[in-house]
């Protein structure tokens, strides 16, 4: 298990290391959250490219330093661009993150997702629900517990998928990340729950689709996945706690928030109240 003080050191080498660098983390991502996924990649300080041609994912997978593959609205030609632009990043040993959205809705759908578990994505980020339909799907939980995924929503905690998330961390070597009321984020020997954020977040639509792709934007930089992982959900609880003091509604809401996102300093990320415990 890692220190707190030495995973806060890491996350905001990442975060300072992001805004010095401006690494491009390009999306495969939910057709009806693109925009908001680039801007939210853009304002912590990296660079966004969003693509869904089969040559173009692989393409993107060699000139980015990570990428980020959400499932979220598929189209017909994503059963050739996921598997190809996957296996492209497995062979250039690049950082990627999966976001297994909707997980168990569709044959096509539960077929790109099967077949993600031999590339071992670097970050898995979900809610609670798709967390533990991915490790039962991957079959890397044992009796992980019975997932209710119903379309995007998670219908159940944080703390129920905490031995589907450990497992699936130690499964691919990386970090999984579970968004909720308080988020949950694992490596398989550390567990982390990170504090903040607001509730307006389930009031707009992309605000996990964006956090997966920020985690890719911190996977180019960070010395390991879980920091990564916790930079990028830090950096979202401590953004949505301010922008919430500062508006009443969602539509405002989602400007302040990624302004926010765009004025957090790298000690400020690093200083969100998180809790640390062996896994």
């Amino acid at each position: 298990m890692i220190e707190k003080t030495k995973l806060a050191e890491q996350v905001e080498r990442a975060a300072r290391a992001v805004r010095e660098t401006n690494p491009m983390a390009p999306s495969i991502t939910n057709t009806v959250t693109i925009n908001f996924v680039a801007n939210a990649q853009i304002a912590v300080g990296g660079s966004a490219a969003m693509v869904y041609l089969p040559d173009e994912g692989e393409a993107m997978a060699a000139a980015g330093p990570a990428l980020y593959i959400n499932v979220g609205t598929l189209l017909p030609i994503y059963e050739e661009t996921l598997p190809r632009t996957a296996r492209a990043l497995a062979a250039a040993g690049k950082p990627w993150v999966l976001d297994p959205v909707a997980v168990g809705i569709g044959e096509m759908r539960t077929k790109l997702l099967a077949g993600f578990k031999e590339q071992k994505p670097t970050i898995i980020r979900g809610n609670a629900s798709e967390v533990i339909a991915l490790a039962n799907l991957w079959g890397v939980a044992g009796d992980g517990g019975e997932s209710q995924v119903r379309g995007v929503d998670s219908t159940q905690a944080v703390d129920e998928a905490r031995e589907a998330a450990v497992a699936l961390a130690r499964y691919t070597g990386g970090a999984v990340a579970v968004s909720g009321v308080v988020d949950l984020v694992t490596d398989g020997e550390t567990v982390v729950k990170s504090h903040g954020g607001s509730h307006f977040m389930a009031e707009i639509t992309g605000s996990g689709c964006s956090l997966g792709g920020v985690c890719a934007v911190y996977a180019a930089c960070a010395e390991t996945p879980l920091a990564a992982a916790l930079a990028a959900v830090n950096v979202y609880n401590l953004a949505g706690a301010l922008a919430e003091a500062k508006v009443g509604a969602p539509g405002s809401f989602q400007v302040a928030f990624l302004d926010e996102l765009y004025r957090a300093t790298p000690e400020e990320i690093a200083a969100n109240p998180f809790d640390v415990e062996e896994a």
